[in-house]
């Protein structure tokens, strides 16, 4: 049996705005039906590997291939097949929905695009089936943006994002943007969703409690590159790069006994700016493991626990460094 195509492969993901090393050779890839959570720090780049997925932004380098096929240097009349298989739902619906559109043409407007006829009946019934499918009435379809709440505008944009029926969804901070009384409904929401219908997905967000619930896989990146990749388990568990290990420990948790007995992990400085990355391990700067190695030479990708970290301290028989036992004064700068 010929194996399935990974519904998104990265290979060596570049993007530079002018002097700004945004993404900086991001490697990844996503099967068919699983969720990746890409996590980070703002400015680590994660959202621009999510735009350089749908094409909004032009890659400066490397290869994006969807279901297998290399649509980096499509035009836009070559990627046009491919625009279905792929959707993206943004961090602020409010400024994701033309205020000017219904939203019943807002969620349409793929069915538009993707260059087949659709009779004006069936493009409402599509439309009233994936409204429904989001928790919405029908009706909503005759309202404009500005009439919703938050949490209705970013269902709208779910709904707009899945009536193609697309192989994989880029989900970029949904949830960031709305009240913390209706991030929870939302998030349930792609949960079951991604459940029912199957769509892999690329789950982008710097909110560790959304990612325990929702990824099967989970990358974290810092300051354009990717530090550690492993299952959702492995990472919560037994993370093995010290950046992903300050991460975990900085999260909260729902129980005061245990958020008590906690030990902090304190960073040294402020993050990099990606005009001008430190040389080696660009999370030095900042680690209180570091050593004069860690500023000399790039650490490479090891294996550990089925994942990978790239971190000097980090060896192929499953050690690792624990950045709660260091001296946070002691950071190699």
């Amino acid at each position: 049996m010929t194996p399935q195509p990974n519904a998104l492969e990265l290979e060596d993901l570049v993007m530079h705005f002018g002097p700004v090393r945004a993404v900086d050779g991001v490697s990844l890839v996503i099967p068919k039906g699983r969720v990746t959570a890409l996590v980070g720090e703002s400015g680590s780049g994660k959202s621009t590997v999510g735009r350089c997925v749908v094409r909004l932004v032009e890659p400066t380098a490397g290869v994006v291939r969807i279901a297998g096929t290399d649509v980096t240097h499509l035009s836009r009349r070559q990627l046009r097949p491919y625009r279905s298989s792929v959707s993206i739902v943004f961090q602020d619906p409010a400024g994701s929905l033309d205020p000017r559109m219904l939203v019943g043409d807002i969620v349409a407007e793929p069915l538009r695009l993707s260059g087949r006829r659709y009779s004006r009946r069936d493009r409402e019934a599509r439309v009233a089936t994936e409204l429904g499918r989001v928790g919405l009435r029908a009706e909503v379809a005759r309202r404009y943006p500005h009439e919703l709440s938050g949490g209705q505008r970013q269902r709208v944009s779910i709904a707009r994002a899945l009536i193609s029926e697309p192989m994989l969804l880029i989900a970029d901070e949904p949830t960031s943007a709305l009240d913390v009384s209706v991030q929870a409904s939302v998030l349930n929401l792609l949960a079951d969703l991604q459940r029912d219908i199957g769509f892999a997905c690329l789950f982008i967000t710097h909110d560790l409690s959304a990612v325990e619930y929702l990824a099967d896989d989970i990358a974290v990146m810092y300051l354009g590159q990717l530090v550690e990749k492993g299952s959702r388990e492995q990472i919560f568990t037994r993370p093995a790069h010290p950046y992903t290990q300050a991460l975990l420990a900085a999260a909260p948790v729902a129980d005061p006994v245990r958020q008590r007995q906690r030990q902090p992990v304190l960073l040294g400085d402020d993050l990099p700016s990606a005009l001008d990355p430190p040389s080696g391990c660009r999370f030095r700067t900042r680690c209180p493991l570091a050593f004069e190695r860690c500023a000399a030479e790039v650490p490479e990708q090891v294996e550990v626990g089925g994942g990978m970290a790239a971190c000097h301290l980090v060896q192929a028989d499953g050690s690792r460094p624990d950045v709660r036992a260091a001296d946070p004064n002691e950071v190699l700068s």
